[in-house]
């Protein structure tokens, strides 16, 4: 067993490139190795701007031998009647490398057919790699690839050398004008002389020693460890950005930080407007004091250490004034613009080619947004914080600064409107309406955030789904799925427990959609996409399958109150005699499921028959009352108690009574009292669902 060691030595690569290549790297060469059958342990990465790499370890020597069955012609067509073989046989033994006297006779579903049992022996997995290396290097993914020199290769960046070791011998082959040897170069400024690698175990080492941290994660915690000491030397500390200092290290082959300062006159500038400039343009780290106020200073990383580090931060310094000067400028002219013209501009901004415009969107959301408000029932200064949200929450898409800094949609729009003087719900909502923005990430805090937030997506949905844009397993341009899941967390969060049926036909009738028929078609569509991303949800929360599948199966339109009627069923899954419960109470709706032609009828008393009878609705109408009381007030867990409590008269009324009596009254009477029950159960869940 040896280790495999491959580097492609390049010019710059963008960093947004390298994790991507890595994952596509790793994971081709371990399939390719094991479609060659040639054993193998797991892979490891390195990278930097100027390199890619894979190590794998415990490779075999040779690809594992493969012993195969081949078929040939037909055994009449093989061997003649006195069973010496054939022109057909002696061509086929010749074809597959065999002696005519090793040829078999096998039975198949087709036939008796001539065949031969073919022992490859594994080659040299030197020889195997020759191939594998060069196709492997030019299959790496790319956004954008490059030609360079007259060669016919692409790659992301031109490559200049390539390493590759299998234990401590070279791998020869030749990609464009570039051999593979055991050489790599050191970092470009420091040490730009190649280095021998000697074997693939000695790679890290040699490559530090020549200032180049190939290990991501060690390069990923000296990025940490430099910006920590240069933002306690400035005075502060640095904003925690773990992003940013993933991206950092994609940037740099040895990180060395510097701090530097700005002019104190640019706080008068947002500081989401300076963070976003020094972080989007120029890769620099915010420093914060002790009470999280932004200082007058910056972090940035360099890629070598040179022998006057306060003249690089002065040349960081000079180049980051222009951004800044540029980010203030944009700011203190959307200043001067009222809100009024803002959203008067939004007329000719685009929301989607067959929906109109911002315009017209932020219209609905705001009809939208007062609907959800009544019927969220949170307090009467709601509905106008949260129509008036409505009617701003996207006009900061014209101001200067987004145009800049798309990320500051929505902060912007919050920054504004406290400027107008708005009341703070209404700008904190401005912002929270996009949350969460990333999966996992921040709900709205505040109601009217909320409530705006669904209002959007809401319109949103309903508005692709109208004009046919609707997610498919590989697609989703919009976002809708997230959106989705967005609207059910925070009905959850905030428990909102408003009809979703309700709000999707409000929004679709919105887009002046005709006919009923049209209407609730699309809603079907909406409802049931929303229904899917809930049930993906209760299973991420840790819900059994059949839980999920009975509950979501009897209704998803209030959100919270399917949470916690999967919750109740889940606990009550847990009592020691809840098998027996499922089974009687499936044994019901399955009776009522058969006998199609039943109409449910009210129950009679005088057809009773037998002493369960009686009991069974006695029992029912006792329950009915109390379940519906706890339904209401969204005791769900008492409620599913209730509807157990009947479980013995439910067993009292099957072995007691024949339900498909011949007499067809009294048959159809004890179908309705099973109806009643039934309709009971589902209240609460589709037992027919659980798994028992």
């Amino acid at each position: 067993m040896e280790t495999l060691l491959l580097e492609i030595g390049t010019e710059e690569i963008p960093a947004g490139y390298i994790g991507p290549a890595l994952d596509s790297m790793s994971a081709t060469l371990l399939k390719k190795m094991t479609d060659a059958r040639i054993e193998h342990g797991r892979a490891r990465v390195f990278a930097t701007p100027r390199r890619l790499a894979v190590e794998v370890k415990k490779v075999a020597n040779k690809q594992t031998p493969l012993t195969s069955e081949i078929l040939g012609p037909p055994e009449k067509v093989g061997f003649d009647k006195a069973g010496k073989p054939t022109v057909a046989a002696k061509k086929f033994a010749e074809k597959v490398g065999v002696s005519v006297n090793a040829l078999k006779v096998k039975d198949t579903d087709k036939g008796r057919y001539v065949c031969a049992k073919v022992k490859e022996r594994g080659l040299p997995t030197r020889t195997l790699l020759k191939r594998i290396l060069p196709e492997l290097i030019l299959g790496i993914p790319f956004p954008k690839t490059m030609k360079w020199a007259e060669l016919d290769i692409e790659f992301a960046r031109p490559i200049h050398t390539i390493l590759a070791l299998l234990g401590d011998k070279v791998i020869p082959f030749s990609l464009g004008d570039t051999k593979s040897g055991r050489y790599a170069f050191g970092h470009y400024f420091m040490h730009p002389k190649k280095v021998k690698i000697s074997h693939p175990k000695d790679y890290i080492k040699i490559l530090r020693s020549v200032k180049v941290l190939v290990d991501l994660a060690e390069r990923r915690k000296r990025v940490e460890k430099e910006v920590e000491k240069a933002s306690k030397k400035a005075g502060g500390a640095v904003l925690p950005d773990d992003e940013l200092v993933d991206i950092v290290k994609n940037l740099v082959e040895y990180p060395i930080a510097t701090a530097g300062k700005f002019d104190k006159n640019f706080l008068d500038v947002p500081r989401e407007v300076l963070i976003t400039a020094m972080r989007e343009h120029q890769k620099y780290f915010a420093v914060i004091d002790k009470k999280g106020k932004l200082m007058p200073c910056f972090i940035a990383m360099n890629n070598t250490r040179t022998r006057d580090m306060n003249l690089v931060a002065t040349g960081h310094e000079w180049v980051l004034r222009a951004r800044l000067a540029d980010a203030k400028f944009f700011y203190e002219a959307d200043l001067e613009e009222s809100t009024d013209n803002r959203v008067e501009k939004l007329k000719g901004v685009l929301f989607q080619a067959k929906l109109g415009s911002m315009h017209e969107k932020i219209k609905r959301v705001q009809k939208i947004a007062g609907f959800l408000a009544d019927a969220a029932e949170k307090g009467p200064d709601l509905k106008k914080h949260a129509t008036r949200a409505a009617w701003l929450c996207k006009a900061d898409l014209v101001c200067q600064v987004v145009g800049e800094f798309p990320k500051l949609q929505g902060v912007m729009g919050r920054v504004y409107a406290t400027v107008d003087k708005e009341p703070k719900a209404v700008a904190a909502a401005i912002e929270e309406h996009y949350r969460p923005i990333y999966s996992g990430g921040a709900l709205p805090e505040t109601n009217a955030g909320a409530i705006l937030g669904i209002a959007d997506k809401i319109d949103n949905l309903c508005g692709f789904f109208s004009v046919g844009l609707v997610p498919t397993g590989a697609s989703d341009p919009y976002a809708l799925r997230r959106q989705g899941l967005g609207i059910i967390q925070i009905m959850l969060e905030k428990g909102f427990s408003f009809s979703l049926r309700a709000v999707i036909e409000k929004s679709i009738k919105l887009y002046n959609i005709k006919g009923a028929k049209k209407i609730q078609e699309i809603a079907d569509k909406v409802n049931a996409f929303l229904l899917n991303r809930m049930t993906h949800q209760l299973a991420e929360d840790g819900f059994s399958k059949d839980v999920v599948a009975s509950v979501a199966s009897i209704s998803g339109d209030n959100v919270p109150d399917l949470w916690n009627r999967a919750k109740a069923l889940q606990d009550l899954k847990t009592a020691p005699d809840f098998e027996p419960l499922a089974v009687a109470f499936k044994r019901v709706v399955n009776i009522i499921k058969k006998a199609k032609a039943f109409k449910a009828k009210p129950v009679k008393e005088s057809l009773f028959e037998h002493d369960s009878e009686s009991k069974l609705f006695s029992a029912y109408e006792d329950v009915k009352n109390r379940v519906a009381d706890n339904l209401d007030k969204g005791k769900f867990e008492q409620a599913l108690h209730e509807i157990a409590s009947l479980r013995d008269a439910v067993d009292a009324f099957f072995d007691g009574v024949l339900v498909m009596a011949k007499n067809t009254k009294i048959r159809n009477n004890r179908l309705a009292l099973l109806k009643h029950i039934a309709d009971l159960f589902e209240t609460m869940a589709d037992f027919s669902k659980i798994s028992t």
